[in-house]
This record gives C-alpha cells, structure tokens and sequence, in this order.
C-alpha cells in the first residue's frame, strides 16, 4: 500500500533532518554489524602482515622459534578475520544462525539431538549454484 502524498512529505521531512545530524549518523554507523566487521578485517589482515614479517625474520635470522611464532599469529589473525567476514556477511553480531523460516539462535539448537541438528542444517543450508 503506497503512502499518501501528506506522508510522503513528513517522510522525507524525517529523512532530511535524520540525515543532517552528525550524531545520529555516526551513531548508526557504530551499530551497524558490517562497519564493525569491517574494522577488523582490516586489522585482522595487519596482523597477518606483521605474523609474515616475523615468519620471515625468524627464517632469515635462523631463530626458528620466532618463525614459528610468526606463524601462529598468523594463523590466529586468519581464523579472526574468517569469523569477522562471517559476522559481517550474516549482518549478525554472531551469536546467531540463519535460517529459511526466520533466525534460530545457537543456544536453541544446541538443545537438539545431533540427529535433528544435521536435519536442520541440511534444511538450512544455501544452495549456492
């Protein structure tokens, strides 16, 4: 149902003063999921360049401990920024899943036998081609 031209009107009235307001604007920036999922893409993958560097260095400088180190922060960094990137592309905050009729959270789930849980997951999953 379309609105009426009066609503139409204090409609773009709301929008214009809304989008005039710096505090509102950086208020909504701050709440949504995929700024913040972003931000840590970004320093997930500066952490990553710093575990390459220190991978490197302890190779040239023959410490294989400081190799090893570098690579597990590494590791660590690519782990945190594959759950950033799932964080963000759900547009969840994580602690909840997706799914075809509506959201289910994890906690719901977990009280399922592993039998309905493979059923649901199957029943969920997206079917990507």
């Amino acid at each position: 149902m379309p609105l009426s031209e009066h609503e139409q009107r204090l409609f773009e009235q709301i929008e214009r003063s809304l989008s005039e307001d710096p505090k509102f604007a950086s208020a909504v920036r701050q709440s949504d999921p995929k700024f913040h999922a972003r931000r840590r893409l970004v320093l997930a993958g500066v952490v990553v360049a710093a575990g390459l560097a220190l991978l490197v260095y302890g190779t040239v400088a023959k410490e294989s401990l400081l190799g090893v180190a570098g690579f597990v922060v590494m590791l660590a960094a690519a782990g945190y920024a594959m759950l950033a990137y799932r964080r963000g592309a759900n547009g969840a905050s994580g602690g909840h899943l997706r799914s075809v009729g509506g959201t289910a959270t994890r906690r719901t789930r977990r009280g399922l036998g592993i039998i309905d849980r493979l059923e649901a997951r199957w029943r969920d999953r997206g079917d990507y081609y």
